[in-house]
């Protein structure tokens, strides 16, 4: 495990994932019972065939009226996959609404006595900026472990997240050849892929910082609270899902760009938006470009990460060093800060 300090604190990398780890599925946000059980049974599968154990938490298919379980039970998971000295990694069963309904409840000398990875993306942000902001823990913004269920699964999901959780070298956040946009937790007979083309350069530039990356209307849910980190030189991923539109993501960008420490932010990557925001390149440039706030830094969207399929995996609390110069984009990420 790593140390180095951070603002404000210490920033701890967990122990790096290996062959015959236990890795406990959990659901901190909505019941993994939304997961058909083919889905489930697979993405095991697959994660077995790289070597790892995996098991799930008590409570992890329990639900309620709203698709979720209650507040103690939640935590009665997460605490005890940190505590188990077998697991190694957590990794979220899928997103939802309500993670943020833990924080105030967790107990965060235990993660910081544990430290262990946890990966997930969207609802689970709240959880991941909470963790690293009270402990210094470097959590991984990610697939869930419904996504590795996908019939059509891409194994640029995998092997993005293998990079980032299984050794300590950098590496670089290269295009996937195509991406879709079918619901991730719910498999279909007919996925339809397009193209990439890679990052959408919006503005140029070069910069180096720390990663912060997450959900961008979670991400809000911590302003103002003791849960929020810093956005001081930080490098920010933002990606939303498809409840945004044009307007709300300009209000809920804005929104962040106001908080004091925004004014040292040194660059900000935006993960592609599903069809369903009807948010288009034009659309999204000229809202960008009508903030002074993002003026000097380089802006890029069209990222692979997010709500589409398939998504890389980045360390909050990590490192990153982004180019795009002359119509040419560089995205590098490590672990270690």
């Amino acid at each position: 495990m790593l140390k180095e300090e951070k603002e404000g604190g210490i920033t701890m990398q967990p122990p790096r994932l290996q062959p015959g780890d236990e890795i406990r599925v959990i659901a901190p946000s909505m019941s993994m019972a939304l997961v058909k059980g083919e889905q489930k049974a697979l993405a095991q599968e697959r994660l077995e065939r790289f070597g790892f154990r995996v098991t799930f938490g008590r409570y992890v298919d329990e639900h309620d009226l709203v698709f979720s379980t209650s507040v103690e039970k939640r935590l009665e998971d997460l605490h005890e996959a940190f505590s188990d000295p077998k697991v190694k990694a957590i990794f979220t069963a899928v997103g939802g609404y309500n993670t943020n309904q833990l924080l105030a409840h967790i107990d965060y000398e235990l993660i910081k006595k544990n430290p262990k990875i946890l990966l997930g993306c969207g609802d689970i942000t709240a959880l991941q900026l909470a963790i690293y902001q009270k402990t210094g823990l470097i959590t991984y913004s990610g697939p869930h472990f419904s996504m590795f269920g996908l019939r059509a699964f891409d194994d640029y999901t995998m092997q993005g997240m293998i990079a980032a959780l299984t050794n300590d070298a950098p590496f670089e956040l290269e295009p996937s050849d195509t991406w879709s946009d079918e619901p991730w937790h719910i498999e279909e007979e007919d996925r339809s892929y397009y193209t990439n083309k890679g990052p959408l350069i919006v503005t140029e530039g070069s910069a180096k910082g720390r990663l912060i990356a997450g959900n961008l209307s979670t991400i809000n849910l911590l302003q103002g609270t003791e849960f929020m980190p810093s956005l001081k030189n930080a490098i920010l991923f933002i990606e939303d899902d498809s409840e945004t539109h044009l307007m709300k993501f300009d209000r809920d960008l804005q929104s962040l760009l106001h908080l004091p420490d925004a004014a040292e932010l040194q660059a900000l990557l935006i993960g592609r938006f599903q069809k369903e925001s009807d948010i288009t390149e034009a659309a999204l440039i000229s809202v960008l470009k009508n903030k002074p706030e993002l003026a000097h830094i380089p802006v890029m969207a069209n990222v692979n990460i997010g709500h589409t399929d398939p998504a890389a995996t980045l360390p909050t609390g990590g490192a990153a060093e982004v180019t795009a110069v002359n119509g040419e984009t560089e995205i590098m990420i490590a672990s270690q800060v």
